[in-house]
């Protein structure tokens, strides 16, 4: 049933890559560096071999193989949505059981790519402990151990990214979660590095590590030829149980995972709730503008894509004190990033509604109505969100004196860039992710002018809230504190103005413009 499984894969990427020229022109190149990789782990294998001693062998081995566990762990939610060609709802439809899934899609992940490097790269560590015959002799099974737990750990995370027992909404969720720590990985490692380098030993700490990491389970598979060398044979063979517990579990899981999203009817996927509740359409007001708004204030606060953005209000404070400290002037001014971010969030918010912007068009709801209702419902989640930013960081930092000057100019460019938002997404549309697909799939259609769109759109902003960002600048420079409230009226009356002026020419503009946005929505690539 495997060998089957396998050549029907290997069928259906060959007659992909015979139709598809640029797609075979990837995987070559993709194979060319996987083959360089695998080189220069086995010739890095073969100097530490020559070169050095037991210990950083060990550590060497310990930290590599743990980083290979987390990589295989973490990768297929950072290329989730993309096409498998053997996966579990594939061959849901055959007589197999759940076992022989798991057997199929395990072996599928050995004789991948990833899989076939990984695998020798593994056995490529035996050359560390050629030097202690009875670790290198154990070498072979823990590697195997440890690329297992690669392999079915990669695939319990697959399932439950892309099925999750038939939730879309476990998914997104996943991915959501996910894209916060990619965007925390690097302030995070930069703050690791920080620490071992004021520590002042840095291979002491890194060994450290090692040890601490050989006793979990992404680490202890690799830990154990080292303790065979080293003749600790009792943390060896605990290790080596650690590790196949750690598969078995795994195992369970992934089984368990499989029989909720595969064996089980698909799960129903909208709520039903009881008759009347309306949710923010039964407490808006009547008519297009307050319909407007509670749809536009319903995605905000249930939409993946929408939430995505929502996830920098929070980062970008983190973010700045994990490079700069609390005392850093780049922590203070966050409310201006996460300012920055949200009133260009709806540059092009016509291109969520998809196709369903048909039903827009139909109900007769004017450009005028339909640019208000759009912007209310962002205000009402930017503006509470860039207010409390702005005094917590405050209150952390201690700079309450500046606090007057800080909302000043992140209001002033929040409100501007709703205005000029009025006027863009009337004019523009451009393709974005479905709902459902993952933070990180590739979406069809992007273009480089599409970026560049996005950058006309924050200088139009920035030069607009111009007025409140040089009255705030000037009055943190002066210590004024009069001038840092008046450059907060100016922020709110500027702002007022440009929401009016964007209203106006955004309504007129989508009423003449509304149908062509339509039909460059369903021209999108799929």
């Amino acid at each position: 049933m495997v060998a089957t499984v396998l050549r029907l894969r290997y069928r259906i990427l060959g007659n992909t890559l015979a139709r598809r020229p640029w797609q075979l022109v990837g995987f070559c190149i993709g194979l060319l560096w996987a083959l360089w990789a695998l080189v220069g782990v086995v010739a890095g294998f073969i100097a530490l071999n020559a070169f050095q001693g037991l210990d950083v062998a060990r550590t060497v081995a310990v930290l590599a193989g743990s980083a290979l566990v987390l990589g295989w762990t973490i990768g297929p939610v950072l290329v989730a949505g993309t096409e498998s060609t053997v996966d579990a709802r594939r061959l849901a439809p055959f007589p197999l059981t759940t076992r022989q899934i798991m057997s199929a899609l395990a072996a599928t992940g050995l004789t991948g790519i990833p899989g076939i490097v990984t695998s020798l790269g593994a056995l490529a560590s035996v050359v560390l402990w050629l030097r202690w015959p009875a670790a290198a002799v154990i070498a072979v099974p823990s590697a195997a151990l440890g690329v297992l737990i690669c392999v079915v750990a990669s695939r319990l995370v697959t399932t439950l990214s892309t099925g999750l027992g038939g939730h879309r909404r476990g998914r997104e969720i996943f991915g959501t979660i996910l894209l916060g720590v990619v965007i925390m990985t690097g302030p995070i490692i930069t703050g690791i590095l920080a620490l071992l380098s004021s520590a002042g030993d840095v291979l002491g700490r890194l060994a450290q590590a090692a040890v601490v990491l050989g006793w979990t389970p992404i680490g202890a598979a690799w830990a154990v030829p080292g303790d065979a060398a080293a003749g600790d044979w009792i943390p060896a063979i605990a290790k080596f149980v650690i590790a196949a517990g750690t598969l078995a579990v795994l195992g369970l899981l992934w089984e368990r995972a499989l029989e909720a999203s595969v064996s089980a009817p698909p799960r129903q996927t909208a709520r039903t709730v009881a008759p009347g509740r309306l949710g923010f359409f039964a407490v808006m007001p009547t008519g297009g503008v307050g319909a407007t708004w509670a749809r536009s204030l319903t995605a905000w606060l249930r939409d993946p894509r929408y939430l995505r953005q929502l996830i920098f209000v929070p980062l970008f404070p983190v973010l700045f004190a994990f490079t700069t400290g609390i005392d850093g002037w780049l922590f203070s001014v966050s409310p201006l990033m996460v300012a920055l971010i949200l009133s260009i969030a709806g540059y092009a918010d016509i291109s969520y509604d998809g196709t369903a912007f048909a039903s827009v068009l139909s109900t007769g709801v004017s450009g005028r109505a339909d640019r208000w209702g759009r912007l209310l419902g962002a205000a009402s989640v930017g503006v509470p969100a860039v207010t409390v930013v702005a005094i917590v960081t405050a209150a952390i930092a201690g700079t309450w004196t500046t606090l007057p000057a800080v909302l000043a100019a992140a209001l002033g460019i929040l409100l501007a860039g709703y205005g000029v938002s009025a006027v863009s997404s009337a004019l523009l549309v451009v393709p974005v992710a479905k709902a459902g697909d993952s933070p990180f799939k590739t979406v069809p259609g992007q273009t480089f002018v599409n970026g560049l769109v996005v950058f006309l759109v924050l200088g139009v902003t920035i030069v607009l809230a111009a007025p409140a960002l040089v009255l705030a600048i000037v009055s943190t420079v002066t210590s004024s504190a009069i001038l840092a409230w008046i450059a907060l009226a100016v922020a709110v009356v500027a702002g007022a103005g440009i929401i009016l002026g964007g209203i106006v020419v955004g309504g007129r503009t989508l009423e003449r413009t509304g149908p062509d946005l339509l039909a460059r929505i369903k021209a999108f690539p799929s």
